[in-house]
């Protein structure tokens, strides 16, 4: 059905070739998982299927790639419209409509289909995807989840034999990410869909494939094979397989169900044994000089591909300087943000109702919940941008959306989801003299900060050219130049492979060891094991659960790691600590990793940790954070790497 016949790309102004040696099949009625770290080249690929690279994009196109027998070096994208459905990282640039659904229906409407053929894909398509609800819901007040399920059906309502999807969960809870992968899987065994798919959650979707094509590095031709074969030599590789590989298991296990299977010897070997790190998080104010103090649960050491860091100290002087909070700690404020009975509107949505929360300093604490929970608007509420309908919201004593921007941002500071909300100058070196200026830092504080976390960016590049990993840690700078108490992320590691995403986890524990309180929304559970001290469970705008991490998610079959839900009803989270727990017995150390965060390049290339666009997660969720009542007014530059030209084909 697909055909890459020794295919390269090279964008236009680009040293090299995006892709080269692209030379595979996928067959009628497949599932094809499209494997590889950040920067190798996955969404090129993705893009050559429906014809967007070269005629989209630019650049030049050499090599031949057919779909269904139409060539896409003479047929552009409208050509195959009626064949290939893509649906890219980013819902916001795939919707044209208003509404749920005129979006489902606007791709058939295109195609000249019959009013009576649209309205029953269209309640069909609402069916399949949960999103019946939401049907005269508008597409701006959406969670970034809903929006992306939304996306996904407007190209299923057109029936096409192929689907082009990138990054399809990345803002799906983990009920919602079954429930589209199960819709796949039904459209290749009852319709004979073709299904080519890149995703870095590989724990979500690897079992499913019938096969993997592999892009180990750039520059390197793929490996293409049976998922296991893959897996077994694969540079990135899902917790079950990484728990293979530490309990030396060959072939690897692809599913929990098979690990489980496999375990009850390796349960054995660690009954008894100490997780490495207290459940419950030592937190303390931040200090005002000397030596930092440890802060949190001691977490193992494990290779970066599995997503894992170690526990080191800050690796030197400068960045705990750099790192370290402003304003020293209240010793009469045990907390940096408290959340009392707090409720907020959204039109006629309630997205939070009798919230309470609050936070200390050192303190990690990972939001979880389905989408739509009202995650994404308790972030909001805590930097500001949402006034509450009922209750309090204080951070640093100050009450956050009564408080000047210029004296919040030492707070509390926020990273969108889609960082390009919070860059708009032209040049990293007029973002990072914007941020001085804004955090009323000394000049030069922030370049020094992003040169620390992501060497080797120039002053004069533009922001939007940037990849997405250092786009993130761009606006990671910004936000520390601050230095607040109090930092807020949303759906970090979206579209992060496993090594980016260590090197976060890198950062955040550098973060909590210089006393700054961090607050994520997330939906990756490997995530939360990995770096939170606590989880605090939504539904429906509610807390129904808050924690300690090991008590919280283990109970849980949605939100419970892969590792956790292997070896329970013991309570290990990650294959780090089994590793560190095997290497003790066998009185060896165990594997370190790369280090903290920006310290090594990914197999992509791309230093620091990345993120997809995406957009509030809650109903309702403020637009671009930092808007009207923030020192810096986001405007989002237009999409990296497009040309107004079409490209070329050879």
């Amino acid at each position: 059905m697909i055909r890459f016949e020794d295919v390269s790309v090279t964008y236009d102004g680009a040293a090299g070739p995006a892709v080269t040696g692209i030379d595979f099949e996928v067959p009628e009625g497949e599932l094809v998982l499209l494997a590889g770290p950040s920067g190798v080249g996955k969404s090129t690929v993705l893009g050559a299927v429906g014809g967007l690279v070269p005629h989209f994009t630019g650049g030049t196109l050499r090599g031949r790639v057919t779909v269904a027998g139409r060539d896409t070096r003479t047929h552009k994208p409208r050509d195959l419209a009626d064949l290939v459905g893509t649906v890219g990282q980013d819902p916001l640039a795939h919707f044209v409509t208003d509404t749920v659904e005129e979006e489902l229906a606007y791709g058939m409407e295109s195609l000249g289909l019959a009013p009576d053929v649209m309205r029953r894909r269209v309640e069909e398509t609402l069916d399949l995807l949960g999103l019946a609800d939401l049907r005269d819901r508008s597409i701006a007040t959406l969670s970034g989840g809903q929006r992306q399920r939304v996306a996904i059906g407007s190209v299923l309502t057109p029936h096409p034999s192929v689907l082009v999807l990138d990054e399809p969960t990345s803002a799906l809870d983990p009920a919602a990410a079954e429930e589209v992968l199960a819709v796949l899987l039904r459209l290749v065994h009852d319709l004979g869909t073709t299904v080519l798919l890149a995703e870095h959650r590989l724990e979500r979707v690897v079992q499913y494939a019938d096969r993997v094509v592999l892009l180990p590095e750039p520059g390197a031709a793929p490996v293409v094979g049976e998922p296991a074969e893959v897996m077994a030599v694969s540079p990135v590789y899902p917790p079950v397989v990484g728990l293979g590989r530490v309990a030396g298991w060959s072939p690897p296990p692809l599913t929990v169900r098979d690990a489980r299977r496999r375990a009850a010897p390796l349960r054995e070997r660690l009954a008894g044994r100490e997780i490495a790190g207290d459940a419950t998080p030592r937190v303390m104010p931040a200090p005002t000089t000397g030596e930092v103090p440890e802060v949190g649960p001691r977490r193992p050491a494990t290779g970066a591909a599995s997503g894992v860091t170690s526990a080191r100290r800050p690796r030197s002087v400068a960045v705990r300087r750099l790192l370290r909070r402003r304003t020293p700690a209240d010793p009469t404020a045990p907390h940096v943000a408290e959340v009392r009975s707090l409720a907020v509107h959204r039109g006629r949505v309630q997205a939070l109702r009798h919230v309470d929360l609050a936070v200390s300093p050192g303190e990690t604490v990972a939001l979880m919940g389905r989408n739509g929970a009202g995650k994404s608007t308790l972030l909001g509420a805590l930097v500001g941008l949402v006034e509450p309908a009922a209750g309090s919201v204080r951070v640093g004593g100050a009450v956050p959306h009564r408080t000047a921007p210029r004296d919040l941002v030492r707070r509390a500071g926020l990273v969108p989801q889609e960082p390009r909300d919070l860059l708009y100058a032209d040049t990293v070196a007029a973002e990072c003299r914007a941020a001085d200026r804004d955090a009323d830092a000394e000049p030069g504080t922030c370049r020094a900060l992003l040169s620390a976390l992501l060497p080797g960016v120039g002053d004069g590049t533009h922001p939007r050219d940037l990849s997405e990993g250092q786009r993130l840690t761009l606006a990671l700078a910004v936000v520390l130049t601050a230095r607040p108490s109090l930092l807020l992320l949303d759906e970090p590691t979206r579209g992060l492979d496993y090594a980016a995403k260590a090197r976060l986890v890198g950062l955040l524990r550098e973060l909590a060891a210089e006393g700054h309180a961090v607050v994520l929304a997330t939906h990756d559970v490997e995530l939360a094991a990995e770096v939170a001290h606590r989880v605090v469970l939504l539904a429906d705008g509610e807390v129904i659960a808050d924690g300690p991490t090991a008590e919280v998610v283990v109970s849980s079959p949605s939100f419970a790691p892969q590792v956790a839900k292997i070896l329970a009803p013991q309570r290990w989270l990650t294959v780090g600590q089994v590793g560190e727990a095997l290497g003790r017995a066998a009185g060896v150390a165990a594997v370190d990793s790369p280090g903290p965060a920006g310290t090594a390049d990914s197999a992509g290339g791309s230093r620091g940790p990345s993120a997809s666009p995406g957009s509030a997660d809650s109903p309702g969720s403020p637009g671009s954070p930092g808007a009207a009542d923030s020192p810096r007014s986001p405007e989002a530059p237009g999409s990296p790497g497009a040309a107004d030209s079409p490209g070329a084909v050879s």
